[in-house]
């Protein structure tokens, strides 16, 4: 087979095993955006209660991420990455059962679970199929194509749901996952071997048993460090999730159709960044993305207070999408780039568990300060963690794109 027959076949399996699939579970995604926190509210939630069944699926990660990470030592990425999608899909359809808040809590603790073990297991996979030179590119189109979701979704679950009621979204979300599902189990290979198999195969078992630990030993300078700043990133950039559409529609009384709007059309100034975000990490550095891109959303989300209607929250929602546009697939990138090849699974479970505990912790101070104080309080607090993040990211983060030395000239005889 020629190199481009190769180079075809292979950007082939790309599309239809990661970029297809990640697209639709996307878009799934982004049918909740706008439409739980005010399904939480229809049924009886606090502010609290609302932050505190946000960070739910946040909870699932949590618990999930270092069995996720653990599994794929022993099992396919694939069947990891379809276990976990079923178990997600299966948990927000249940959310169209006539529950209390605190059963939410519970299937959103469900939903994370589920997403843990897909999301843990597809970034082992990306990892594993790319090379330094090109993951930028190749985990910012994926990072691309999950900001795709969120412009697609919200605004199509905003209409559906205004039409047909909220349990609609949910049951669209629950067929568009079905196909996502089927096109993992048709497109996505088997030939991956685990760790464990690898190491008997050619005669190399270590005898160590406790993988987690030794990854835990090995990168703990890195996972502190590097993982603060994931930490920090992923908690500003799931505060505008809970923000916006609170401040939407509880301060400035907007309906749900115009929250979808908002979190909708502020994607596209996301979107448009993502490729050339991919470019500037694999050609200057991982930190020109990543720096000036949480710097913005700091700014952008110390503004929202300032908003007084469906234009300005429009404008203020934009620019923070802008700053998470140059970061397009950022966290993602670092975390395969830090990854130890004889440990990927544990490493990127303990990577993901710590920004989501940035995730989690993210509603749940909205929720709380929003409760006590009030939601414009809360958004200074949230523009807080991005600066935090963009100090961490500028002194303690290292730049993992290692470029190669130029060639020494010869002598001239």
């Amino acid at each position: 087979m020629s190199s481009n027959s190769e180079s075809r076949a292979s950007m082939k399996t790309l599309i239809l095993s990661l970029y297809a699939p990640s697209s639709i579970f996307s878009i799934c995604h982004g049918f909740l955006i706008p439409i739980l926190p005010l399904y939480l509210i229809s049924i009886g939630a606090s502010y609290g209660m609302v932050g505190l069944a946000l960070a739910g699926e946040g909870v699932g990660m949590i618990i999930g991420d270092i069995p996720a990470g653990m599994l794929l030592r022993r099992y396919n990425h694939k069947w990891v990455m379809i276990v976990g999608l079923a178990s997600l899909t299966v948990s927000v359809l249940a959310l169209i059962l006539d529950i209390n808040v605190f059963t939410v809590i519970f299937f959103r603790i469900i939903a994370g679970f589920g997403s843990a073990l897909f999301s843990v297991s597809r970034h082992a996979y990306v990892a594993d199929i790319s090379r330094l030179g090109n993951r930028g590119r190749i985990i910012s189109v994926f990072g691309g194509l999950m900001r795709v979701g969120d412009l697609i979704g919200p605004a199509v679950s905003g209409v559906v749901a205004a039409a047909f009621g909220m349990d609609s979204a949910f049951i669209l979300f629950g067929v568009a996952c079905t196909a996502a599902l089927a096109m993992i189990y048709l497109y996505t290979p088997q030939s991956y071997t685990p760790s464990d198999q690898q190491e008997c195969a050619t005669g190399k078992e270590t005898g160590k048993k406790n993988h987690l630990w030794d990854t835990i030993k090995n990168n703990y300078y890195v996972l502190l460090t590097a993982g603060s700043g994931q930490f920090f990133v992923q908690m500003i950039r799931q505060a505008k999730l809970s923000i916006i559409p609170l401040y939407a529609s509880q301060v400035l009384d907007l309906d749900v159709q115009a929250v979808g709007f908002i979190m909708s059309i502020a994607q596209v100034f996301d979107i448009v960044l993502f490729y050339p975000a991919g470019v500037i990490m694999d050609r200057w550095g991982r930190k020109f993305a990543i720096v000036p891109s949480f710097f913005i959303q700091a700014v952008g989300m110390a503004l929202v207070p300032l908003s007084t209607g469906f234009s300005s929250l429009l404008l203020v929602n934009s620019i923070i999408s802008f700053g998470n546009g140059l970061s397009s697939g950022s966290m993602l990138t670092i975390g395969a780039d830090l990854a130890p090849k004889e440990s990927r699974g544990e490493f990127l479970g303990l990577w993901r568990l710590i920004g989501d505990g940035g995730k989690t912790g993210s509603p749940l101070i909205v929720g709380a300060i929003a409760e006590v104080v009030s939601l414009p309080v809360a958004a200074i607090v949230m523009s807080g963690a991005g600066f935090i993040s963009t100090l961490i990211n500028i002194f303690l983060v290292p730049e993992t794109l290692k470029k190669p030395a130029p060639a020494a000239k010869k002598p001239v005889a």
